[in-house]
């Protein structure tokens, strides 16, 4: 099944059913209005949903139309958690390495994560707001799953049981802001503004055999002002599974229906598949030839994260973004 949320002037937008090859979309009030609605009664709407899904793939629904991209706000526009972990730690190993620092042995059996700001995210196609290009702007492609209710202290059995809905997301940074919060020792803020997320959201089973062990084993594609930076596999070298991230968040507190979790920037050891952020690109030049020399994101600059199944289909629509000057 495969949902996203239009733009209609409400905070929470309106909920579409959209076709599986995204060509169509319909809203459905009657059953659920918007998607928290739907994650909060799962058990009860998901079936009806569905079976609004099937009719669109295979008939006529009434209502439908063409489905619009430029009219989504990711799927969730506030959540009431997004917390993002760094799963894939030749990322991690990089950072470190340019930094002539060794990995602690901790990273390898307990994950990272860090709260992020859910209160506001942005749209796929909305520009990148920037108040200061010396702030160190980078986009971070990742990959998501929302999750249904989890208990306090719930294992990685029952937080996969949990998922309800995969998207993809940039994780958008202010890399210059970093090293003095974290300095403080209290963690990020500042430099995580608002993240946009893809403008569909799927459930695991449209990814057939990619969704293997809570992982997405198909490659994220990257673009930066038009050309390919990267395109690393999402299955490959992933540390910490999705059922573990949420186990992770779980040991100490319930999930509610809605929360989301990130992967962190996909990566791979494979060089020749290229990076998901600008800071692992700096990373390897810092490393192999002393100093980073690509900059970061500036005014005008253009990030597009798409996913493709091995039939070619565009799975989540595409996120699509260029920086703008903050007025």
């Amino acid at each position: 099944m495969k949902l996203a949320t239009y733009k209609n002037g409400t905070r929470d937008g309106e909920l579409r059913v959209v076709s599986r090859d995204l060509s169509r979309s319909v809203a459905v009030p009657a059953i659920a209005p918007t998607l928290q609605l739907a994650l909060d009664r799962w058990g009860e709407l998901a079936p009806r949903l569905r079976e609004v899904y099937v009719h669109l793939n295979t008939g006529y629904v009434a209502g439908e139309e063409s489905f619009d991209e430029t009219r989504c706000h990711s799927p969730l526009p506030r959540a009431y958690q997004w917390a993002d972990g760094s799963a894939y730690l030749n990322h991690v190993e990089l950072v470190r390495k340019a930094r002539g620092a060794e990995v602690p042995e901790s990273f390898y059996s307990d994950p990272l994560m860090y709260q992020g700001g859910s209160d506001a995210f942005l749209p796929p196609r909305a520009p990148i707001p920037l108040c200061n290009e010396d702030w160190g702007l980078d986009f971070e492609a990742e990959v998501a799953v929302v999750t249904g209710d989890v208990a306090l202290g719930a294992g990685p059995e029952e937080c996969a049981r949990a998922i309800r809905l995969v998207m993809l997301v940039n994780d958008v940074t202010l890399r210059n802001l970093i090293p003095a919060e974290l300095a403080k020792g209290f963690g990020f803020f500042q430099s995580k503004p608002a993240s946009s997320f893809s403008p569909v959201a799927i459930t695991p089973d449209e990814l057939g055999p990619a969704w293997e062990s809570g992982k997405v084993h198909l490659p994220l594609r990257v673009e930066f002002n038009g050309e390919r930076f990267g395109e690393p596999n999402a299955g490959v070298e992933m540390q910490f599974s999705f059922p573990q991230l949420i186990a992770h968040v779980s040991r100490t507190r319930e999930l509610c229906a809605g929360s989301i979790i990130g992967s962190g920037t996909i990566s791979n050891h494979d060089r020749r598949v290229g990076s998901c952020c600008l800071a692992e690109q700096r990373m390897i030049e810092i490393i192999e030839e002393g100093a980073a020399r690509t900059p970061f994101m500036k005014v005008g600059d253009r990030v597009r994260i798409t996913m493709t199944a091995a039939d070619g289909q565009n799975l989540f629509g595409t996120i699509d973004q260029t920086v703008v000057a903050h007025e």
